[in-house]
């Protein structure tokens, strides 16, 4: 099945590409989420005079998430967790717990944005990447501390 893309997918192409999907794909999720459309003469003819509206829609979005990754990598994310024996993790920090606290500072993230290949497990500092754009990613500091334990304050020199 060939599509016109009326915005930029991640797997697939950018705005404006002829591109080939099963029949499936393009039926059942592109075409109901406003993503593409059937590649036609008529269908053709119609995108162009679309083209400059929707690369508009685009550019704001990807300006709206230059702004959010900026803010992004200004925020400190502190997270408290519990610790047993030898300093081991009592779980683990998941990409929820870094939405969550994210949140709290009145930034809102999609977990399912933020990329982590595995779940955090130790006490640290981490940096994670938030995918907020096809072009733009974000990278927020994360520190794992214990539960209970004071956020640590710059080390100060004695006067003399």
């Amino acid at each position: 099945m060939k599509l016109i893309l009326r915005a930029d997918v991640d797997t697939l192409g950018r705005l404006g590409d002829i591109v080939t999907v099963k029949p499936g794909f393009g039926r059942n999720f592109l075409v109901p989420q406003g993503l593409a459309m059937a590649a036609s003469a008529a269908n053709l003819k119609q995108f162009e005079l679309e083209r400059k509206k929707l690369a508009a829609q685009a550019d704001g979005l990807r300006a709206a998430a230059t702004a959010l990754a900026e803010k992004i990598a200004a925020a400190k994310v502190t997270i408290a967790v519990r610790v047993g024996e030898g300093d081991r993790l009592y779980g683990s920090v998941t990409t929820h717990n870094i939405a969550d606290a994210l949140a709290e500072q009145g930034i809102e993230v999609d977990r399912r944005k933020i990329e982590m290949p595995d779940a955090i497990r130790a006490l640290g500092e981490f940096e994670v990447e938030i995918r907020l754009h096809p072009d733009v990613q974000g990278v927020v500091k994360l520190q794992v501390v214990k539960h209970g334990q004071p956020e640590k304050a710059p080390e100060q020199q004695p006067e003399a």
